[in-house]
């Protein structure tokens, strides 16, 4: 598989304890494929180890959060003319051996956007018992939104093409972006593909998201996916300017 119009993401804060290897990882792998690491102004060593691992790094000068970590990455990839970028975490829990079936989905199917999700056999979604509770509701509210069904609207391993890179690069989710992305493509009328994957455990550090946080997320996504609606529905409503 050609990589040649492929830029790696991989959005970063604070995982100077992982990052080496994924980067080490996806350069053994592919080592024509151009990995950029965003770092989401970390106070540890994470840029310092993905360069030296191989990765460019873009470093902000500002916490952004992953929705600004991420798109700050989709702006720059659409700048410099790449066709589809691919999303990883930095925290090793997606395997980039999954990186070309994504790719050939994307490719082959001629969506917007392909979204890697945990295949049954990696023991289900491994995360608190008060988020596991929330992505299932959000299965539930974003089904009549989407038209279909969602497996997991949280997962950040993420293919998208040109299309999707040209409307994210203008605007996108500032937190906790997976599950308003999917609204926003829909109000598009952009399409999306899933492809089951064996997820791992994170090699290092742990998640952000406690439990307590949980609540606070489904509450935040559950407003930013409505007002998300209310903006497009808004949009679609107005009156055609006069001649």
């Amino acid at each position: 598989m050609s990589f040649q119009e492929t830029l790696l993401l991989i959005p970063a804060y604070n995982e100077e304890g992982a990052i080496t290897r994924v980067v080490a990882e996806v350069r053994a792998l592919y080592p024509e494929l151009r990995i950029l690491v965003a770092d989401d102004c970390s106070t540890d060593n994470t840029a310092d180890l993905a360069r030296a691992a191989g990765a460019r790094v873009l470093s902000l000068p500002c916490h952004l959060g992953l929705g600004g970590c991420v798109q700050a990455g989709y702006k720059l990839a659409f700048g410099l003319g790449y066709e589809t970028v691919i999303r990883i975490d930095g925290d090793g829990q997606h395997n980039p051996t999954d990186i070309p079936r994504l790719l050939d989905v994307l490719r082959q199917t001629g969506c917007e956007m392909v979204i890697g999700v945990r295949a049954k056999e990696s023991g289900g979604l491994q995360t608190h018992f008060v988020r596991k509770i929330g992505i299932h509701f959000f299965r539930f509210i974003l089904r009549p939104i989407l038209g279909r069904p969602v497996s997991d609207p949280t997962s950040g391993f993420v293919a998208v093409n040109r299309r999707a890179l040209a409307v994210f690069s203008r605007s996108f989710p500032l937190e906790y972006p997976e599950i308003e992305t999917l609204v926003v493509l829909q109000r598009r009328q952009f399409t999306f593909e899933e492809v089951p994957c064996r997820m791992r455990q994170r090699i290092a550090g742990r998640s952000s998201i406690t439990a307590l946080k949980s609540v606070y997320y489904v509450i935040h996504v559950l407003l930013g996916v409505f007002v998300n609606i209310l903006r497009f529905d808004g949009r679609s409503r107005k009156a055609p300017a006069k001649r």
